[in-house]
């Protein structure tokens, strides 16, 4: 570009005011600076772009043809910054977030209901993936944050915020009444028609790498893509579900379900929201993240 984009400035606004007395208190510089600026950018053009008139100047021909371009370019950068502002004062953004159907559902869903409440316009994506998956896309700045369930295995520079408590458990219906009261060995499970996550998802891998470690190997009769199918599985007696409790809890409280007991405790896990804080963070995830930290303390 030739000259100083100062110049382009000087030269617009005076262009718009028809004035060099206008165009100075527009830019709150003095007049001679106007004038100053706008003979350096006809000297590196080597043309007039003002001519004097009886109340002002006006813009020659070879004015009027810069003008055109500029001022389409001066008002995008004006719109520009408008819309800075208006992500700033979260009258505009987008937020994308990276989460299970059970970290959602259990967690992050009644921070979204209230965030939504006090920012209307905020767009809000959230993406469902295994957590490797996740992961690389926060890495990669696809997404603001994450919410996962631990373990995930090797986190690297991620900056992690556990939030949550869960719990995995076995529940039976009616079928397997004559568990209910009994306190079992993890081996037992072998001998029972199981209903669990696909091997993809991290809920199994960790239940997977538990047992193996009591010498237990967990093969199911069913394996399914989400909690609430399993949920529903073992409603109608067909095996013995592996969930995470909030899943099973109101069926539980109701006395449709039971918890299976054993004489080993299952390890309490957490969800975990995840940051990348190698990338900086738009207004609208930083404010959703304060709502969530404020509720957490």
């Amino acid at each position: 570009m030739t000259g100083n984009l100062e110049y382009f400035k000087v030269f617009y606004y005076t262009a718009k005011c028809g004035s060099l007395t206008k165009a100075a208190g527009e830019l709150a510089i003095s007049q001679p600076a106007v004038s100053q600026a706008l003979k350096q950018l006809e000297r590196s053009l080597d043309v007039e772009l003002f001519y004097r008139a009886s109340k002002g100047v006006r813009l020659t021909a070879e004015g009027e043809l810069l003008f055109s371009y500029v001022e389409k370019g001066y008002e995008q950068i004006e719109l520009g910054v408008q819309k800075v502002r208006q992500m700033q004062n979260m009258e505009l953004g987008e937020i994308r977030i990276g989460a299970s159907d059970m970290t959602l559902q259990f967690y992050l869903l009644p921070f979204l209901e209230k965030f939504h409440e006090q920012y209307p316009e905020i767009k809000i994506v959230v993406t469902n993936a295994p957590t490797p998956q996740t992961l690389e896309t926060l890495r990669a700045g696809r997404i603001d944050f994450c919410i996962v369930s631990s373990p995930f295995g090797e986190i690297g520079d991620l900056e992690v915020l556990p939030v949550r408590e869960i719990e995995d458990v076995f529940v039976a219906g009616r079928r397997f009444t004559s568990y209910k009261n009994k306190t079992l060995d993890f081996q037992e499970l072998e001998n029972l028609p199981l209903i669990c996550l696909e091997k993809n998802t991290s809920t199994r891998k960790y239940m997977d790498e538990f047992m193996a470690k009591n010498n237990v190997r967990i093969q199911p009769e069913f394996e399914l893509a989400t909690s609430d199918m399993i949920v529903q599985f073992v409603r109608r007696n067909l095996g013995v579900g592996c969930v995470v409790k909030d899943f099973a809890k109101d069926y539980v409280e109701s006395g449709l379900l039971f918890e299976l007991r054993f004489n080993k405790i299952i390890p309490k896990r957490q969800f975990c929201v995840v940051r990348n804080t190698k990338i900086p963070m738009n207004t609208a995830a930083k404010k959703l993240l304060q709502i969530m930290e404020l509720e957490n303390k």
